[in-house]
């Protein structure tokens, strides 16, 4: 019950890449042996689908349930009579009801999740909340893993990525700079350009190089820091690159985002 209260809170306020292997892209991501230290981070934020869960959801068919065949599926039924929204969000809770039973973890999240878990771990995600309980209370609870705090679905008042809205706060209620941030997510057009608004590291995880990224496919805002092909390539990435060191002033963050 604590934990449903504190989540709710939250809510208020020209080649092809090398199928595998660590893929820095910036000038600022060259390998750590080249480097006289490495660089401190202070909390990673993770999307969810396809990210530290396998994505069992079928956007395919629940966009034709919907009747959304172009743009973005949240934003069109947003733009709808609000009888129109209901019955579509109606389909969306159906089939992500379904999902919940075939929920299962990452290969390597929960090995990267222990060795994370001295500095704030976040959760920005559009399914909702009820599927960030079942997360927690199924898979990360039960092996003895804190949950993600703040967890942001889509229910809370904040605008979907890749707006950086959720990440900023996050951000702010731990205390830290953006900089001192990782953004993991599996969509570059919604978790990278995300992190990267926002003044973050970004990651973009390409499980097995599924959607075989193209270098012009990746410009702009859509370019991450790194480009890791599992989680245990990033928690590689982790150990190898990065210092892990708790915020700060980590009691004066807590009691900030509670006051919210």
């Amino acid at each position: 019950m604590l934990l449903r209260n504190h989540l709710q809170q939250a809510c208020k306020r020209g080649s092809k890449f090398a199928t595998s292997g660590v893929v820095p892209f910036l000038p600022s991501a060259s390998m750590s042996s080249q480097q006289s230290s490495k660089r401190i981070i202070r909390g990673i934020v993770y999307d969810m689908d396809g990210t530290v869960v396998v994505p069992v959801i079928d956007f395919n068919e629940m966009r034709r349930r919907c009747g959304v065949v172009q743009g973005d599926i949240l934003d069109v039924i947003n733009s709808r009579s609000k009888e129109e929204q209901d019955r579509a969000y109606a389909i969306i809770a159906e089939i992500e009801e379904q999902a919940l039973q075939q929920m299962k973890l990452m290969p390597g999240a929960l090995e990267l999740l222990q060795h994370t878990s001295s500095i704030p771990r976040g959760l920005i995600t559009r399914n909702v909340m009820s599927s960030v309980h079942h997360f927690h209370n199924h898979h990360l609870i039960p092996a003895g893993v804190p949950p993600f705090i703040p967890a942001i679905s889509r229910e809370c008042n904040y605008e979907y990525k890749p707006s950086p809205q959720a990440l900023l706060h996050i951000c702010n209620s731990w205390g830290v700079s953006p900089s001192e941030v990782i953004m993991v997510g599996d969509s570059a057009k919604d978790d990278i350009v995300c992190g990267n608004r926002a003044g973050a590291l970004t990651v973009l995880l390409d499980y097995n190089g599924m959607h075989n990224y193209e270098q012009q496919d990746l410009q702009g805002e859509l370019r991450p820091t790194y480009l890791v092909r599992s989680l245990p390539e990033f928690h590689n990435l982790l150990q190898k690159e990065f210092q892990l060191v708790p915020p700060p002033h980590p009691h004066a963050a807590i009691e900030a985002r509670d006051a919210r």
